[in-house]
């Protein structure tokens, strides 16, 4: 792997030599430059989410506004804040459906 000196992109490698993909900024193969090859990495079929942290939310009866599903997940945040010297705190309900994982919020 080379990187350019101008604006620290990638280079693609070429029959010419290096060319950075961002500034044109080429590097030809006479300037010695050394590379080295890589062993592939061996990769899985699966994939795996290790924090899924839709387990800690509540499911409930609440239609998605995208596309009509009719559960969805359910959490709270809060608010807080001062305006001319009087404190006010507020809930926000927030929900999350269970097929299209469309995300929307309500305040209370």
């Amino acid at each position: 792997m080379k990187f350019c000196d101008k604006c620290g992109s990638h280079m693609k490698k070429t029959k010419v030599g290096f060319v950075c993909r961002k500034c044109g900024t080429v590097i030809h193969a006479s300037a010695g430059i050394e590379t080295e090859n890589m062993k592939k990495i061996e990769r899985s079929s699966s994939i795996y989410v290790v924090d899924s942290s839709e387990d800690e939310y509540v499911k409930v009866s609440q239609v998605c506004p995208k596309c009509g599903n009719t559960e969805a997940f359910r959490w709270f945040s809060g608010v807080s804040g001062e305006h001319a010297g009087i404190r006010r705190e507020r809930a926000i309900e927030h929900f999350k459906c269970t097929k299209c994982s469309h995300s929307w919020s309500e305040a209370s």
